[in-house]
């Protein structure tokens, strides 16, 4: 990446342009722009991300004292969509706590949208256009690689992910000192990712990896088939992961089994169990067929200025605020 740091001012400009692009984007498609609540009463029992969390201090008519400060709108946007709202977005700020460093701010910004009757396949195609007229702001252009999670493994590592033996996936990753214990399958797997694959992707092209395994399912329909497949897709700009999106599951009884396998592993970490979203289980069996994807704001446009330094397209960054 370049060493050339942009100033504030540019920082700024940049953002608004992108604010601008974003919002004309969708505009013109008839996706409604909404706003909903940052705090909440239920948290995010993903284990690998962990949430903040404020008090209410007035009366208890309220509802529950202790909220949390969202890490991504997807549960209230989905509720907007089983309410028959439709096509929508939302941009806004995200809180994720402990995650602070050179490419990660514990505030920072969020897209995400959502567009009813599509499948993940679709709404990769969408996420490549925006990302296209976003690099256009700034004069550049991308190849685009579109492949499928196992093809990837194979083409670049001679591994098939779907199949291959713990031994076989540790192997690649043996230069590296990685302490073994308490690894899972797909732990290697992200390894192999963030280690030996994403380092590699070419600065000027957009990187779109879909159908993962399914232990990887996160909020994604399964795939019936042998192996299933999770249809989910992970766009990069060169090496930056960008947007993560996910044909929505919309069965509440298999989303509450996950939500409860979440909250085994936290306790295996050593962590607090999170409120499950019983507003979202509610509502999640009329929720309309539609695909969803969240969009890190920062780092497109880190991609965009060249650089790997968030604090470079931030006005303040955390030890600065």
């Amino acid at each position: 990446m370049s060493a050339k740091k942009l100033s504030l001012i540019s920082a700024l400009q940049l953002r608004a342009k992108v604010y601008n692009l974003i919002r004309n984007f969708f505009a013109v498609r008839n996706v409604l722009e909404v706003e909903t609540p940052i705090l909440s009463a239920a948290g995010n029992s993903e284990p690998n991300i962990e949430s903040f969390s404020t008090t209410f201090m007035g009366h208890v008519d309220a509802g529950a004292p202790v909220r949390w400060l969202r890490t991504s709108p997807e549960y209230p946007l989905k509720r907007l969509l089983a309410a028959g709202v439709g096509d929508c977005y939302e941009l806004g700020r995200v809180f994720r706590n402990g995650e602070a460093g050179g490419q990660h701010n514990p505030e920072f910004s969020m897209l995400e949208w959502y567009r009813v009757g599509w499948d993940h396949r679709r709404l990769m195609e969408e996420t490549i256009t925006l990302v296209e007229a976003a690099l256009a702001l700034v004069g550049r252009r991308a190849e685009v690689h579109i492949v499928s999670y196992r093809q990837l493994f194979l083409d670049e590592l001679g591994i098939d992910p779907l199949h291959a033996p713990i031994e076989e996936l540790r192997e690649p990753l043996f230069d590296y000192g990685i302490d073994p214990a308490g690894l899972t399958r797909d732990d290697w797997l992200d390894l192999l990712i963030t280690h030996r694959l994403q380092p590699a992707f070419p600065r000027d092209c957009i990187t779109v990896i879909h159908d993962y395994p399914a232990t990887q399912c996160a909020l994604a329909k399964i795939r019936a088939g042998d192996p299933p497949l999770a249809e989910r897709f992970e766009l990069y700009l060169g090496h930056h992961e960008v947007a993560n999106g996910y044909h929505e599951l919309n069965d509440a009884d298999e989303q509450r089994m996950r939500f409860e396998r979440d909250q085994v592993v936290r306790r295996e970490r050593g962590l607090h169990d999170m409120p499950i979203d019983h507003r979202l289980l509610a509502i999640l069996d009329a929720m309309p067929d539609a695909a969803g994807v969240a969009m890190g704001i920062e780092r497109l446009l880190m991609c965009l200025a060249d650089t790997d330094a968030i604090a470079d397209v931030l006005a303040f960054p955390f030890h600065e605020a």
